[in-house]
């Protein structure tokens, strides 16, 4: 018996080994700094891969695996992708990239999560990305005067990495995307603002992109826009987070930290061995008064959410974000609502309450720009008085005094309807 079950053990681990590895799905995103394609694996597998001039091709072999050729038919015009090929190759499956231009490659193998299992990452990566990170300039006051207050606005997530995942099925990435968008269109209505998307499609960029195209964009702000998850389906209510110098605030931000770093082993790229290229940017990030800043426009833009609706924890929290670690400018992470809460789902879904949540937080960017910017001369805006605003707290949230509220608005005292629209001088 005990040769009958090893003679069916070997027999069935030759199966195995003959049937290889399987590709289940591609999929691709195309961004501005390359394009992604990922082979979802039934197993790890080995793989060799180059490229070709004349006409300009890439190539990737996968030895011992089997790839039906239905999954890329639909693989062309993505970016430089022009077409996409696969042939047999001995016992496994050449993969060939005909592109529009020459192209530089890389590639990964990333190991199973919560949502994905074995994942072979290659990236064709766009003519001209710059792999330096620029040093951040540095504006003094004469120098920023008469220049725009230049917003940096990153979409959370993206492309294989969809954030969290609402109990109706929406997408984190989806969402925040979209609020980033009407934010960026309300900041550059403003005269003296520009908004710059660090992301404005479904494709991924990893954390330290992020940053880099901030700081490449010589931004004044840095605002990174999220949706939080939690396992109590109840728990609802926006936060704004900084950075914390010396731990985490609460455990919902010890919590909410771990989740959002995690985004970058998603695109195959670990965070544990970038404490050295991170070095000198946290001791600029060490300073006091960039974590001040921080906090400064976080209280002025959780006062706006707080205006909307429920804010979670009623106060600024600190955590230890790695998208915020290597920016030495003012910069905030904002989760704009439980997207694991149903009834907050079905709102972030909602256009009027993501133009809501936009026209809020663009408040709150005003504010602060015109606090430290005093040289901007803004456009007038409106606001509609809500249930429980006093004159004095509108006046205080968007850095004008109770006086010239009354004047532009013509009131005699402080008594203030719900519903009526005040003009912002």
């Amino acid at each position: 018996m005990r040769v009958l079950l090893t003679v069916l053990s070997f027999l069935m681990a030759s199966a195995i080994a003959q049937a290889g590895v399987v590709v289940e799905e591609v999929r691709t995103w195309n961004g501005p700094e390359h394009t992604r394609v990922v082979f979802d694996l039934s197993a790890p597998v080995e793989h060799t891969i180059f490229t070709l001039d004349g006409p300009h091709r890439a190539v990737v072999d996968l030895p011992n695996t089997e790839l039906p050729a239905s999954l890329v038919e639909a693989i062309r015009n993505e970016g430089p992708i022009q077409r996409v090929r696969t042939g047999q190759r001995g016992d496994g499956t050449r993969v060939v990239f005909d592109l529009s231009e020459a192209l530089t490659t890389e590639s990964f193998l990333v190991a199973p999560n919560e949502q994905y299992g074995h994942r072979l990452v290659v990236d064709l990566e766009h003519s001209g990305q710059s792999a330096a990170e620029p040093r951040a300039p540095t504006h003094t006051a004469d120098e920023a005067a008469g220049r725009d207050f230049i917003v940096a606005i990153d979409a959370g997530h993206g492309g294989e990495d969809p954030g969290a995942i609402g109990p109706s099925g929406t997408y984190e990435k989806d969402i925040v995307l979209a609020v980033a968008k009407k934010l960026a269109e309300r900041v550059n209505r403003e005269r003296g603002l520009r908004a710059v998307l660090i992301r404005d499609g479904d494709y991924y960029i990893g954390l330290r992109e992020r940053t880099r195209k901030a700081r490449e964009s010589e931004a004044d702000l840095f605002i990174s826009l999220h949706a939080d998850a939690f396992h109590d389906r109840r728990v609802k209510g926006s936060s704004v987070f900084v950075l914390s110098r010396n731990g985490a605030s609460s455990e919902m931000a010890r919590m909410v930290a771990q989740r959002e770093n995690r985004a970058d082993y998603i695109g195959g790229v670990s965070l544990q061995d970038k404490d050295e290229e991170l070095a000198s940017v946290l001791v600029d990030l060490s300073r006091a008064h960039t974590v001040e800043e921080s906090v400064d426009v976080a209280e002025v833009l959780l006062t706006e959410l707080d205006a909307l609706g429920d804010v979670h924890g009623g106060y600024v929290e600190q955590a230890g974000f790695a998208v915020l670690k290597s920016l030495d400018m003012p910069s905030v992470l904002v989760e704009l609502a439980f997207i694991s809460n149903p009834d907050e789902e079905r709102r972030l879904r909602s256009k009027r309450y993501q133009r809501q949540l936009a026209d809020g937080l663009v408040n709150g960017v005003r504010a602060y720009a015109a606090r430290i910017r005093p040289d901007l001369e803004f456009s007038a805006s409106a606001y509609t008085v809500r249930e429980g605003d006093t004159l004095s707290q509108i006046a205080r949230r968007h850095s004008v005094s109770v006086t010239e509220l009354r004047r532009a608005n013509q009131l005699g005292g402080d008594v203030i309807v719900a519903g009526r629209t005040l003009r912002i001088p």
